[in-house]
């Protein structure tokens, strides 16, 4: 390649970069001399990939729930912060300064969006290292008290330490799982919570059946069953006050009742 040529586009890409770099230093220069909010809005708009960029590297090691656009958000008042506080006399890039504000700044929102205590999130992260290591040894899941002896503590400390993370882990009921056998389907959290108070629309649909069902037999008995049967369930009378009230003996009611429900029995059992 010609040297020339080379020294041309080398002192060609020099001069786009630095010409580049003239508003930058225009915006500057406004905002830090004259305090003009307009350069500092312009320097916000321009410095905003940084955001992204250090809320991908962010999120790439945080679970799903968390939102995207959430540490953005986040990352914007770093960028803001760092902006106002920047020197532009010292020898230090603004990209690499202002990285860290940003960076910062999420970590701290979201600290301060994390009910469970440090020393709880730490002995987790411990727990979950002790199972990965000894299941990487053994081959095979560890049980608890290998896992108590592994981190050197009680099996009762290891259950209190699982106890309290059990009662502060707090799940979005919005979230979506994947389901069905190929995990291929998804539902949200809430959509796999039983509401007790709720129908059950199978339950629901059997037991109308079976009202169904028991009518038709009922219907087929004789009168005298059938009067039998509304007196002793539907009336709460007894054995002896149906044989009063149909006048036969006690004992006649009992076989008439014991014979009405043989069929009814025997009648379900077709009819199903």
């Amino acid at each position: 390649m010609d040297v020339r040529k080379q020294g041309a586009n080398g002192l060609e890409a020099q001069e786009s970069t630095e010409a580049d770099q003239t508003p930058l230093v225009e915006l500057w220069d406004r905002f830090k001399n004259s305090n003009d909010q307009s350069a500092r809005d312009e320097l916000i708009v321009a410095y905003s990939p940084l955001v992204r960029q250090v809320a991908g590297r962010l999120g790439a090691g945080l679970p799903n729930q968390v939102e995207h656009a959430d540490l953005i958000s986040y990352g914007v008042f770093g960028l803001i912060d760092a902006i106002e506080k920047y020197d532009t006399a010292r020898p230090v890039k603004f990209e690499t300064y202002a990285s860290s504000r940003i960076r910062g700044a999420i970590i701290d929102e979201l600290r301060a969006l994390d009910w469970i205590p440090r020393s709880i999130r730490s002995r987790a992260r411990d727990i979950d290292r002790a199972y990965a290591e000894l299941e990487a040894k053994l081959n095979r899941s560890p049980s608890e008290e290998e896992v108590a002896e592994h981190l050197e503590i009680s099996l009762a400390e290891l259950h209190a330490i699982m106890s309290r993370l059990a009662s502060t882990n707090v799940m979005a009921l919005d979230e979506m799982t994947s389901t069905g056998a190929d995990r291929s389907e998804t539902v949200t959290l809430l959509d796999t919570i039983q509401d007790s108070r709720a129908e059950d629309p199978a339950g629901t649909m059997e037991a109308e059946e079976m009202k169904y069902v028991l009518a038709r037999a009922i219907d087929q008995l004789g009168e005298r069953e059938k009067f039998v049967l509304t007196l002793y369930y539907f009336e709460s009378m007894t054995l002896s006050e149906i044989g009063a009230v149909l006048g036969v003996t006690e004992s006649r009611i009992s076989q008439m009742h014991s014979k009405a429900v043989l069929q009814l029995r025997d009648r379900l059992t077709e009819l199903r």
